[in-house]
Order: structure tokens, then sequence, then C-alpha cells
């Protein structure tokens, strides 16, 4: 039998989940690359590494590996070139996944408060929600650094919980990996994830979030 949802309020991931970022994330790397005569990575390999926030792709970029870590003054020499043509590009190749419009317009019609949760620092988040006209659905809009602490900690679902004083349980986690999937059950949301997303290659069922659709739109299905 199939779990319903009957959430106050809804949050909802932004890179992998409402947006993909990666032509843009990946223009970025590859243009930090070239400046530090380096060869370019490409978007299938950025694609890969997202999700963790940008200084963590910064050093995947510089390592070639998910879990490398670069010499401190290679990461300071690159760090802030990123910065520069990301801040420069955000937004301009990103674009809404399927559904996404669709989805939050029902969750709005429901009378679901609704916030966007990432991990993405707010000097890049608010640009990007505002460039593909989101911005205005959200109640509240918690970056990576909005916080002490980022997911997969619990805290920026329980600070958004608070918002709209909306107890856990009445609340619904949507996101793309498994990051989304700890918090989510460290602060006590169900959780359902999209199937598109940045999970490292892996398979997002394997998390086992409580439900995995295939668009944003097909949330509907899911509440009660």
């Amino acid at each position: 039998m199939t779990q319903r949802f009957d959430p106050k309020m809804a949050l909802i991931d932004l890179d992998g989940t409402l947006v993909d970022s990666v032509p843009d994330l990946t223009h970025s790397v590859d243009a930090m690359m070239a400046e530090l005569g380096r060869p370019p990575h490409g978007e299938a390999a950025v694609r890969n590494w997202v999700g963790n926030g940008v200084e963590r792709l910064v050093k995947r970029a510089l390592t070639g590996s998910l879990d490398g870590e670069p010499e401190a003054a290679d990461f300071e020499r690159a760090y802030p070139i990123f910065l520069e043509r990301y801040t420069a590009h955000n937004g301009k190749r990103s674009r809404l996944y399927p559904g996404v419009a669709e989805g939050l317009r029902m969750l709005e019609a429901r009378g679901i408060q609704l916030g966007c949760v990432t991990n993405k620092a707010a000097q890049f988040t608010e640009p990007l929600l505002a460039a593909l006209g989101v911005a205005g659905h959200f109640g509240i809009i918690i970056s990576g650094d909005t916080l002490p602490e980022k997911k997969p900690s619990p805290l920026p679902l329980l600070h958004a919980a608070e918002h709209f004083g909306v107890a856990p349980a009445e609340s619904l986690m949507v996101g793309d990996s498994i990051s989304d999937v700890k918090a989510s059950r460290a602060a006590g949301f169900p959780v359902v994830c999209v199937s598109y997303g940045y999970n490292h290659g892996l398979d997002i069922r394997d998390a086992k979030p409580d439900a995995v659709i295939d668009s944003l739109a097909e949330l509907d299905g899911l509440l009660a």
C-alpha cells in the first residue's frame, strides 16, 4: 500500500531536487581549472561531485576524487577563482526540473507552507531561486551558511519547523540525496526523494526514504 502524507509544511532541497545547477557549476569549475593551468573535468564528473556545498566541490575538482583533500595553498588559490566565476554565471544555464513548477503550485494550492533547505551558500541560493522565478513560493529559505550546521544535521529542518510552528511529524522533507534522508531521520521528518538528483552515482532507494518520485508533480498522488 502506498504511504500517504498529510504535511502542514514541506521543505524542499535546491540542487538536484528543484534545479539542475550542474551546467553552471561545470562552467565555473572548468573556468577555474583553466585559470590554474589544469585540464577541465566536464559535466559528467561535476554531476557526480555536487551536493555538499561549493567548498567540497572545489576540493573534489582539485583532487579528482570525492573524498580528496588538496594542499591548503592550492585550495586557497582556487576557491576565490571559483567563487568569482560562479557568482558571474549562477542561474544562466541552470534550469528547473520538469514538474517542479507544477509541484510547487500544487503544494501551495493545498495550503502547505513551503521552505527551501539547501547546503548551498546564501550568496548563491537566493539569486538562483530568483533567476528561475520560484523564490516567492518559499516562506523560509535556509542556506548552508544560515545556521551553525547544515544537512545532514537536523538543525535546518527543525529550525524551519519552529519558524512555521509545525511539529516534525506534520512536516515533509523532499530531497535527492542521502544527506536529505539522514537529516530527515534525525529530525523526525517523513522524507520523499526524487529519482533524478545528485547522489554521487548511488541509487537513492538504497538510502530508504519513505517514497521515491520521478517528478515533484507526482507528490500530489502521495498526499492525503
